[in-house]
Protein backbone atom coordinates (compact mmCIF):
# COMPACT_ATOMS: atom_id res chain seq x y z
CA UNK A 1 0.00 0.00 0.00
CA UNK A 2 1.20 3.50 -0.68
CA UNK A 3 -0.17 5.31 2.20
CA UNK A 4 0.04 5.19 5.72
CA UNK A 5 -3.44 3.51 7.11
CA UNK A 6 -3.67 7.09 8.85
CA UNK A 7 -3.76 9.31 5.60
CA UNK A 8 -6.19 6.26 4.38
CA UNK A 9 -8.60 7.14 6.77
CA UNK A 10 -8.50 10.41 6.65
CA UNK A 11 -9.59 10.38 3.03
CA UNK A 12 -12.23 7.75 3.85
CA UNK A 13 -13.38 10.62 5.52
CA UNK A 14 -12.69 13.11 3.08
CA UNK A 15 -14.92 11.22 0.20
CA UNK A 16 -17.56 11.45 2.66
CA UNK A 17 -17.25 14.91 2.91
CA UNK A 18 -17.48 15.48 -0.51
CA UNK A 19 -20.37 13.39 -1.31
CA UNK A 20 -22.37 15.73 1.96
CA UNK A 21 -21.07 18.62 -0.26
CA UNK A 22 -22.45 17.54 -3.45
CA UNK A 23 -25.92 16.47 -1.71
CA UNK A 24 -26.10 20.17 -0.18
CA UNK A 25 -25.54 21.92 -2.76
CA UNK A 26 -28.13 19.59 -4.53
CA UNK A 27 -30.59 20.94 -1.75
CA UNK A 28 -29.76 24.74 -2.08
CA UNK A 29 -30.00 24.43 -6.26
CA UNK A 30 -33.49 22.65 -5.50
CA UNK A 31 -34.38 25.89 -2.92
CA UNK A 32 -33.45 27.79 -6.11
CA UNK A 33 -35.11 25.77 -8.98
CA UNK A 34 -38.50 25.81 -6.77
CA UNK A 35 -38.43 29.75 -6.83
CA UNK A 36 -37.74 29.96 -10.55
CA UNK A 37 -34.34 30.91 -10.44
CA UNK A 38 -32.75 29.04 -12.80
CA UNK A 39 -28.93 30.99 -12.80
CA UNK A 40 -28.76 30.09 -9.08
CA UNK A 41 -29.76 26.91 -9.63
CA UNK A 42 -27.94 25.88 -12.14
CA UNK A 43 -24.79 27.21 -10.67
CA UNK A 44 -25.55 25.07 -7.33
CA UNK A 45 -26.16 22.04 -9.63
CA UNK A 46 -23.43 22.24 -11.38
CA UNK A 47 -21.02 22.81 -7.85
CA UNK A 48 -23.21 19.59 -6.34
CA UNK A 49 -21.67 17.46 -9.84
CA UNK A 50 -18.52 19.10 -9.18
CA UNK A 51 -18.07 17.94 -5.59
CA UNK A 52 -19.14 14.66 -6.42
CA UNK A 53 -16.42 14.55 -9.24
CA UNK A 54 -13.69 15.46 -6.32
CA UNK A 55 -15.38 12.68 -4.02
CA UNK A 56 -14.51 10.02 -7.02
CA UNK A 57 -11.16 11.48 -7.39
CA UNK A 58 -10.18 10.70 -3.79
CA UNK A 59 -11.88 7.07 -4.17
CA UNK A 60 -9.63 6.28 -7.42
CA UNK A 61 -6.58 7.64 -5.75
CA UNK A 62 -7.40 5.12 -2.70
CA UNK A 63 -7.55 2.39 -5.12
CA UNK A 64 -4.62 2.87 -7.11
CA UNK A 65 -2.90 3.32 -3.66
CA UNK A 66 -3.60 -0.20 -2.88
CA UNK A 67 -5.77 0.92 -0.04
CA UNK A 68 -9.81 0.26 0.88
CA UNK A 69 -12.53 2.10 0.31
CA UNK A 70 -14.58 2.47 2.74
CA UNK A 71 -17.07 5.39 2.39
CA UNK A 72 -18.98 6.82 5.86
CA UNK A 73 -22.35 7.56 5.91
CA UNK A 74 -23.46 10.87 5.04
CA UNK A 75 -25.70 13.16 6.80
CA UNK A 76 -28.86 14.39 6.52
CA UNK A 77 -28.33 18.10 4.24
CA UNK A 78 -30.16 21.26 5.00
CA UNK A 79 -33.08 21.79 3.30
CA UNK A 80 -34.81 24.45 4.76
CA UNK A 81 -33.85 27.74 3.96
CA UNK A 82 -35.08 31.39 4.51
CA UNK A 83 -32.29 33.28 1.94
CA UNK A 84 -30.40 33.57 -1.20
CA UNK A 85 -27.85 34.79 1.40
CA UNK A 86 -28.24 31.93 3.80
CA UNK A 87 -27.55 29.54 1.02
CA UNK A 88 -24.77 31.66 0.11
CA UNK A 89 -23.23 32.08 3.72
CA UNK A 90 -23.61 28.57 4.10
CA UNK A 91 -21.54 27.09 1.31
CA UNK A 92 -18.81 29.80 1.75
CA UNK A 93 -18.52 28.05 5.61
CA UNK A 94 -18.83 24.43 4.08
CA UNK A 95 -15.62 24.98 1.87
CA UNK A 96 -14.00 26.99 4.24
CA UNK A 97 -14.37 23.91 6.17
CA UNK A 98 -13.53 21.69 3.22
CA UNK A 99 -10.48 24.15 3.11
CA UNK A 100 -9.55 22.84 6.39
CA UNK A 101 -9.94 18.78 5.84
CA UNK A 102 -7.98 19.39 2.77
CA UNK A 103 -4.79 21.06 4.95
CA UNK A 104 -5.30 18.14 7.13
CA UNK A 105 -4.43 15.77 4.86
CA UNK A 106 -2.09 17.38 3.26
CA UNK A 107 -0.58 17.73 7.02
CA UNK A 108 -0.54 13.71 7.21
CA UNK A 109 1.20 13.20 4.12
CA UNK A 110 3.80 15.60 4.74
CA UNK A 111 4.00 13.60 8.20
CA UNK A 112 4.04 10.94 6.05
CA UNK A 113 6.72 12.16 3.90
CA UNK A 114 4.76 10.29 0.84
CA UNK A 115 5.14 12.50 -1.84
CA UNK A 116 2.66 10.86 -4.44
CA UNK A 117 -0.15 11.79 -1.92
CA UNK A 118 1.27 15.23 -1.58
CA UNK A 119 1.33 15.32 -5.24
CA UNK A 120 -2.26 14.80 -5.71
CA UNK A 121 -3.54 16.33 -3.21
CA UNK A 122 -1.74 20.13 -4.59
CA UNK A 123 -4.71 20.47 -7.28
CA UNK A 124 -7.16 20.20 -4.22
CA UNK A 125 -5.42 22.38 -2.44
CA UNK A 126 -4.88 25.17 -5.45
CA UNK A 127 -8.60 24.16 -5.97
CA UNK A 128 -9.92 25.55 -2.70
CA UNK A 129 -8.74 28.77 -3.00
CA UNK A 130 -10.97 28.96 -6.08
CA UNK A 131 -14.06 27.59 -4.43
CA UNK A 132 -13.30 30.24 -1.60
CA UNK A 133 -13.31 32.81 -4.27
CA UNK A 134 -15.98 31.86 -5.78
CA UNK A 135 -18.51 31.53 -2.76
CA UNK A 136 -17.17 34.81 -1.65
CA UNK A 137 -18.29 36.54 -4.92
CA UNK A 138 -21.78 34.89 -4.93
CA UNK A 139 -22.03 35.98 -1.32
CA UNK A 140 -21.23 39.15 -1.96
CA UNK A 141 -23.02 39.87 -4.96
CA UNK A 142 -26.02 38.63 -3.32
CA UNK A 143 -25.39 41.00 -0.56
CA UNK A 144 -25.27 43.84 -3.33
CA UNK A 145 -28.58 42.73 -4.47
CA UNK A 146 -30.51 42.49 -1.89
CA UNK A 147 -34.06 41.16 -2.05
CA UNK A 148 -34.09 41.60 -5.79
CA UNK A 149 -32.50 37.91 -6.67
CA UNK A 150 -33.49 39.26 -10.35
CA UNK A 151 -30.42 40.88 -10.51
CA UNK A 152 -28.17 37.93 -9.40
CA UNK A 153 -30.01 36.04 -11.90
CA UNK A 154 -28.89 38.49 -14.58
CA UNK A 155 -25.13 38.96 -13.28
CA UNK A 156 -24.69 34.84 -13.41
CA UNK A 157 -26.18 35.03 -17.08
CA UNK A 158 -23.74 37.32 -17.96
CA UNK A 159 -20.81 36.50 -15.68
CA UNK A 160 -20.45 33.01 -14.84
CA UNK A 161 -18.89 33.06 -11.37
CA UNK A 162 -15.63 31.15 -11.85
CA UNK A 163 -17.24 28.33 -13.59
CA UNK A 164 -16.63 24.88 -11.89
CA UNK A 165 -13.85 23.10 -12.95
CA UNK A 166 -14.28 20.18 -15.26
CA UNK A 167 -11.61 18.19 -13.52
CA UNK A 168 -9.87 17.24 -16.37
CA UNK A 169 -6.78 19.08 -15.62
CA UNK A 170 -6.08 17.20 -12.44
CA UNK A 171 -6.69 13.63 -14.22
Amino acid sequence: MLISKELENAINQQIGAEFAASFQYVSIASYFDADDLPQLAAFFYRQGNEEHMHAMKFQHFLIDAGAQVRIPAISETKYDFNSAEECAQLALDWETEVTRLINGLMDIAVKDRNYIAQQFLNWFVTEQLEEIATMNTLLNTIRRAGSNLLWVEDYLARNPIAAPSTGAEAA
